[in-house]
């Protein structure tokens, strides 16, 4: 697997504060990274870390596997949780002036905006002042600016704060499509819907130090628990006697004429051999394994406790 960005034992102190314990993580070329964690676990400051806003006490920051330099800035496009634009300045006179910082001429910079802002409905308006815009419209204008470069790597930080459910899904639809196109995206957010929906790899900090890192869906299964919900119906002997030691019954419910169950399977062993015990004793409506998810994963890692209650019955 080939890496944009490794950022390796990566330790960061303020005055008698750790922010960073030995962080490291590796990005994984033209893919989605969700950095997780609660507040005040240290993702901003690795993102500003990333951004040379600030400097690291230890550690190295590779980018394409080369050391990060102070010109490698134009290479990356960071939007920060808390957005500025100039209130004052009229829309497009703005974007394009922060698009030449990012390197871009002046012309070009005002060909790829106006596409942009055609995408966002955005162009009605352009020569209006940045104050008479709403809060979301200010955010699709930052994004854009954001991305217009091309940077190799990309670092979303909340980006879908404060934007209507329709605005976040052309946002997301927008970032699958960098992706697509090439880009690499640190995604930094607490929703854990949007880390499942879009992330493909993780990691998730915590007290400065990281916790857990891996593939989204890998890490999942991993923490499935081998647990699964099934719904039987035609049954000619109660569910108990099906089973035998390999198998462990969690809880079950009847509700007109159907048998919901949690049952889960010995370690070692697959659902095949669940449904080879059931097969012959009654007729299989639905069946599916129970697989956490994000949220359940990150709160268990956080706190110690799983809100994935396996001992619950079918209807809990």
């Amino acid at each position: 697997m080939e890496y944009l960005f490794r950022a390796e034992h990566v330790t960061k102190h303020y005055n008698q504060h750790c922010a960073l314990d030995s962080v490291s993580i590796a990005v994984p070329e033209q893919s989605i990274f969700g950095l997780l964690g609660p507040n005040g676990a240290g993702k901003t400051t690795l993102i500003r870390i990333i951004n040379q806003i600030i400097a690291p006490d230890t550690g190295n920051l590779l980018l394409n596997g080369r050391t990060l330099k102070p010109e490698d800035v134009h290479k990356i496009g960071y939007l920060p949780e808390e957005r500025g634009l100039y209130k004052k300045m009229k829309v497009g006179e703005q974007a394009v002036y922060l698009a030449q910082l990012k390197g871009l001429k002046a012309s070009q910079a005002k060909k790829e905006l106006q596409s942009w802002f055609e995408k966002f409905d955005l162009m009605p308006w352009w020569n209006k002042k940045v104050e008479e815009l709403s809060k979301g419209m200010q955010q699709k204008v930052q994004f854009i600016i954001t991305v217009l470069h091309k940077p190799r790597l990309l670092i979303f930080d909340e980006p879908f704060s404060g934007f209507d459910p329709i605005n976040v899904n052309l946002l997301k639809h927008e970032i699958l499509n960098l992706r697509k196109n090439g880009a690499t995206i640190i995604f930094s957010t607490h929703n854990m819907g949007s880390v499942e929906e879009l992330c493909d790899h993780i990691a998730l900090i915590n007290k400065s130090r990281k916790i857990l890192d891996g593939n989204v869906r890998t890490i999942r299964k991993e923490y499935s628990g081998q647990l699964f919900q099934i719904e039987l119906e035609n049954m000619v002997s109660p569910l108990e006697d099906m089973l035998d030691n390999r198998f462990e019954l969690i809880g079950s419910t009847k509700k007109n004429g159907i048998l919901s169950a949690r049952i889960k399977v010995r370690a070692h062993l697959s659902a095949n051999e669940l449904l080879k015990q059931i097969m012959t004793g009654a007729q299989i409506v639905s069946f599916h394994e129970l697989i956490p998810s994000m949220n359940d994963i990150f709160i268990k890692n956080v706190t110690g406790h799983f809100p994935f209650k396996q001992e619950e019955s079918a209807e809990d």
